[in-house]
């Protein structure tokens, strides 16, 4: 099995650990950084959405116009940006970019983060408008001709589009750990993002996601996007001394505050619930960042060494995930450090596999070529 590896384009050197005030854009940094994990062997990089941040749509095109071949995903709320739109804005992208556009639809975990931008459907109609969304992008990007859609979120009449993707249809991406989510982007996504969990609760939880897609009668499955934040230094010792060092800044600087309430969506629900019963799980999984910042964005740690970490990750792998989501708490030099060390003995070790599985089967059939 392959396996492709995805971070994130930062669009300034703040990080979490080491905030920088009121840091604005700088497109010098966008276009080195996105350089970077193209060179460091990166297949597609992330430009997320917040409520408070940059735009993603926008910066997905200063990286493809600094970058040759990285795949360019764009997280999208569809509360934010009407469907045609959306497609005539991603497809545009896509062509400028020679096929290399990826969108990632999010339907919203907080009430009161979506309510910042004016959307107060409840969380089960944001996933039935989310099913919406994909079918009126995909149609959009197919149809030749005017039509039109009449559906519980959105209605139009007469909509037509002369901007075709490079590629047949933009890889639709969506993620989550709920009843909803499992069921839409089981039936409609190409690309199915989860956060990092134990073995056993992410292997129970690609269940759910293939179940839907077979009940949905896909002869397919989506891909399994996993997302971690690995912590590597050049022992298992090294790098858990590390984590400590890095779990203080998170307390100092990422501590909520006293009676938060918890969170809403159902994956920082199990991450918190994780954490709660072990700090470590699996070796190297640890959860404790989560449990200091309230599970909020990628906070599952893998911590190791190289070769520690690459063994973690090829465990998901024979789970099912071909898509592993790898940034750090020093953004530009750990991409690099997982460049380097960490995704060339994934690589090295499938090629291993893969060239084993073909000798067996060259020993099966002695007309194999």
């Amino acid at each position: 099995m392959s396996v492709d590896f995805i971070s994130v384009t930062y669009t300034n050197s703040s990080t979490v650990v080491a905030p920088l005030a009121d840091a604005q854009v700088d497109p010098r940094y966008v276009a080195r950084y996105a350089r970077t994990l193209e060179d460091f062997g990166f297949n597609y990089t992330l430009l997320p959405y917040d409520t408070w941040s940059f735009d993603p749509l926008t910066i997905g095109a200063t990286v493809a116009a600094h970058t040759r071949s990285i795949k360019i995903v764009i997280a999208l709320r569809p509360n934010t940006i009407y469907p045609t739109v959306a497609a005539k804005a991603l497809a545009t992208l896509d062509r400028l970019s020679e096929g290399r556009v990826v969108v990632h639809l999010i339907a919203g975990g907080s009430d009161a983060d979506q309510a910042k931008e004016g959307d107060f459907l409840p969380k089960d109609e944001r996933y039935a408008r989310l099913e919406e969304y994909i079918q009126i992008l995909r149609r959009a990007w197919a149809s030749p001709e005017a039509f039109n859609f009449e559906g519980r979120y959105y209605t139009f009449k007469g909509f037509s589009n002369s901007v075709r993707p490079v590629q047949s249809a933009i890889p639709v991406s969506l993620g989550g750990s709920s009843a909803a989510a499992y069921r839409v982007g089981g039936s409609q996504a190409d690309i199915f993002g989860l956060w990092g969990e134990p073995l056993k609760e992410t292997g129970q939880q690609i269940d759910n996601i293939y179940a839907e897609a077979a009940r949905a009668g896909r002869t397919d499955r989506p891909r399994i996007w996993l997302s971690f934040r690995p912590i590597v230094a050049e022992t298992d010792e090294l790098a858990w001394a590390k984590a400590d060092r890095i779990l203080d800044l998170l307390k100092e600087r990422r501590s909520p505050p006293a009676g938060l309430a918890a969170p809403q969506n159902a994956g920082s629900q199990r991450l918190l619930g994780l954490a709660a019963r072990s700090d470590v799980h699996d070796e190297a999984l640890w959860l404790a960042p989560a449990a200091v910042t309230g599970a909020t964005a990628a906070s599952a740690a893998l911590v190791g060494s190289p070769e520690t970490v690459a063994r973690a990750i090829l465990k998901y792998v024979d789970l099912g995930a071909s898509l592993i989501s790898i940034r750090g708490y020093d953004n530009l030099n750990d991409a690099i450090d997982y460049g380097r060390y960490v995704i060339p003995l994934v690589r090295q070790e499938l090629g291993r596999q893969e060239g084993a599985a073909t000798t067996a089967r060259a020993g099966d059939n002695p007309d194999f070529s």
